[in-house]
Parts: C-alpha cells; sequence; structure tokens
C-alpha cells in the first residue's frame, strides 16, 4: 500500500469520540477571489474536532509574545507555538492531517507542507490584524496557507490589497480553509476582535518550506 493509500484510508475510520481526519476531494469548495487568488473551505473535515482542541489546549507549550508596532512594544493578542521541519507536531492527528492534505494538494502545490504554527485565540479580545503572509517565498511566489480551525467559530476576513469588498468566513469545529495561488499577496486577511461572548478557537496553518 502507497503512503498516500494509507493517508486515505486511516482518514476514514473512527467515530465523533475520537479524532478523525475526513476526505477532501469534491467536498472541497473553491471561491475564485480574483488577481490569481483563490480560496477553498472543506467545512467539518474533522470528526471528533472538540476533543482535538481540548488536547492542544492542554499539551502544547504556549507562549506569550510582544513585537513592535506603530513605535512601541505591544502583546500580541494570541497566545503562539510554532513546530517547524524537525519538530515533532504535538498531536498524532496534525500527522494525518497533513498527509491527507499533501494528498489532496501536492500536485497543484508542488511540493509538500511542511511547517505548522498554532494560534490560541483565549475570547473575543485575541485577534490577528490585517496581513498577508509575505515573509519569505509568499512574497514573491504563488504558495498555499492551510488553517484548520478548533473550537468556537469566529469569523476569517479577506480583502484585496488594492481595495474592494472584503468577504467574510465563520470558521471553527474542525473546518478547513486553503488559501492559495496569489492570494498571500493580493489580499490580505485577519480575525477581528468581536465584543460578543465567544470561546476560546486554535488555529493551526500548515505551509510549505519558506512561506512565513
Amino acid at each position: 500500500m502507497t503512503a498516500a493509500a494509507e493517508c486515505f484510508q486511516s482518514s476514514l475510520f473512527g467515530g465523533e469520540e475520537e479524532v478523525s481526519v475526513r476526505a477532501l476531494g469534491r467536498a472541497v469548495e473553491r471561491d475564485q477571489l480574483g488577481n490569481g487568488a483563490w480560496l477553498d473551505i472543506r467545512r467539518s473535515w474533522l470528526g471528533g474536532a472538540d476533543l482535538l482542541f481540548e488536547r492542544l489546549r492542554r499539551d502544547v507549550e504556549w507562549h506569550e509574545e510582544r513585537r513592535v508596532m506603530y513605535e512601541r512594544v505591544v502583546d500580541v493578542p494570541r497566545l503562539l507555538a510554532f513546530f517547524g521541519e524537525d519538530d515533532a507536531l504535538p498531536d498524532e492527528s496534525l500527522n494525518l492531517a497533513k498527509c491527507v492534505l499533501d494528498e489532496h494538494y501536492i500536485a497543484e502545490l508542488g511540493e509538500p507542507f511542511r511547517t505548522a504554527g498554532l494560534c490560541l485565540y483565549r475570547d473575543g479580545r485575541d485577534s490577528v490584524a490585517w496581513h498577508g503572509d509575505r515573509i519569505g517565498r509568499g512574497n514573491t511566489e504563488d504558495t498555499m496557507v492551510a488553517i484548520l480551525s478548533l473550537g468556537a467559530p469566529r469569523a476569517l476576513m479577506l480583502r484585496p490589497c488594492g481595495g474592494g469588498a472584503s468577504r467574510r468566513y465563520e470558521v471553527g469545529h474542525g473546518d478547513l480553509v486553503v488559501m492559495g495561488g496569489s492570494c498571500q499577496r493580493t489580499w490580505e486577511h485577519a480575525v477581528p476582535k468581536t465584543t460578543r461572548p465567544i470561546g476560546p478557537r486554535i488555529s493551526v496553518q500548515f505551509r510549505p518550506r519558506g512561506v512565513l
């Protein structure tokens, strides 16, 4: 059996009392954003997603960061963790998720996903400002960033860099979003703050080598 077949077969087993990675295939819906950018969405990609959320919240060594913004140092409004190419992922379910992503996107992307960045949004006060993943190759090349959303749904907003109407995607509880093509160069994305009472969310961002 090939690695791809093992990936696919393993993803089909497991009920809601355990974490399972479902197939992608025709369940993926693609929105053409324009300017060579697109966004794929696969709702409820993970079965038992809330179980994985609890395991990651408990087991990952989350840390705070401070960054310079507008000539002053401020707290980053979310908790972070990063797993490089040589790092073991914090849960076997993420290895399987990456395997299924690679199987589905390898022909279009031309390479596997290599790293995983995790963000923990503790409540509606945590957020990420408008940006594109343009550090490294994403500044000059088409690429992909795959985002797995766990926990309470939050709004993922996208807008064209040159101005224009924004788009809103409510994602959570095991939804998958993949931003591809020129999206990191020609569009920006954000998770805005909200005053609504809302539970915590974890996002897992899978990226190819050299995309940050």
